[in-house]
């Protein structure tokens, strides 16, 4: 999505222009297609509307489902995951995010595979497990690299193992 700014790397939200995000979802309007229906449920996530997110999340995996690839179903089902993580719900969102990333790496599709690593990372981070985080973003970043990512892909999973080690620092300290 291009309404990524960066990434806070305290919290390793996506830094994004509310405004323009509101905007593109009045565009996308009630829109049924996949595409619309995980773009939908990434902008109401970072705006911040996560019930609203979790019916359209429930929605594209349906969707994914019936008439999709299975690639599809796998990146519907990881973003529903971040929606999880989004409400709280940890440990659901670390289910499905390990078996997304398993059934990526099975097939070989390390760029899925990545999102689902780095994505469960982000789960880890959240819950205060560092160590966990950062075993997962250092696999995100192996599977980026494998898979020819982009310099801005490979940045935020770098942005993402600084973030887990300041943290695991501060605990350390802290205790």
């Amino acid at each position: 999505m291009s309404y990524i700014s960066g990434y806070d790397p305290d919290t390793l939200r996506e830094r994004v222009n509310p405004s323009e995000c509101r905007e593109r979802l009045e565009e996308i309007g009630e829109q049924r297609s996949l595409p619309a229906l995980l773009e939908r449920v990434w902008l109401l996530k970072v705006l911040d509307r996560p019930e609203d997110a979790l019916v359209v999340s429930e929605q594209s995996v349906r969707v994914a489902r019936m008439a999709g690839t299975r690639k599809d179903l796998l990146r519907a089902r990881i973003l529903h995951a971040t929606v999880l993580q989004a409400r709280g719900a940890y440990a659901a969102a670390e289910q499905e995010l390990t078996t997304c990333a398993a059934e990526a790496e099975g097939q070989g599709w390390a760029g899925i595979a990545a999102f689902a690593h780095q994505h469960r990372g982000k789960v880890h981070f959240d819950a205060g497990d560092y160590d966990a985080a950062r075993k997962d973003f250092k696999r995100a970043l192996f599977l980026r690299q494998e898979s020819g990512a982009t310099q801005d892909q490979l940045e935020s999973v770098l942005l993402a193992i600084d973030a887990a080690d300041r943290r695991r620092t501060a605990a350390t300290v802290a205790s």
